[in-house]
């Protein structure tokens, strides 16, 4: 994983993991164990799910970059495959609180893409492939008139 990717994932992962803290301890006051249990489950589900998308689109550039979004697409498609049929296995027993797991899920995942967006937007990122030269600025136009 290269190094900016890994500052993105820090970026997203911490705070989605105190909002995940803050979503547990809310649910334990509104709704009990059982809804800090439902809430818990959420929070694994957004930063496992969102991590291995991290990983998986991480790991596509690096074989090959025309890849990558069919990579984040596909990992997209499987994650909401997967929580439908946690949320599905799970829809009659009576151990957790569903509605606590899915205000979670909603909640850690804006947090998330908020926080990710964030931390990607302040990673420089220098992209030279071979052949190819750097973007010039606006203002260093050689044929400018002044």
């Amino acid at each position: 994983m290269e190094s900016s990717d890994a500052r993105i994932l820090r970026g997203a992962v911490i705070p989605t993991g105190v909002a995940g803290v803050v979503a547990i301890a809310a649910s334990l006051v509104t709704a009990g164990s059982k809804g800090a249990l439902g809430a818990a489950i959420g929070a694994v589900v957004v930063v496992a799910f969102f991590t291995i998308s991290v990983v998986v689109v991480s790991y596509t550039a690096k074989i090959s970059p025309e890849t990558m979004m069919m990579a984040g697409l596909l990992s997209y498609a499987a994650k909401f495959i997967v929580v439908l049929a946690v949320v599905l296995a799970l829809r009659d027993v009576t151990f957790w609180n569903p509605k606590a797991f899915a205000w979670t899920v909603v909640g850690l995942t804006l947090v998330w893409i908020v926080a990710e967006t964030r931390t990607s937007l302040q990673v420089r990122v220098i992209d030279l492939a071979p052949g190819k030269e750097p973007a010039k600025s606006a203002g260093s136009s050689p044929d400018r008139d002044s």
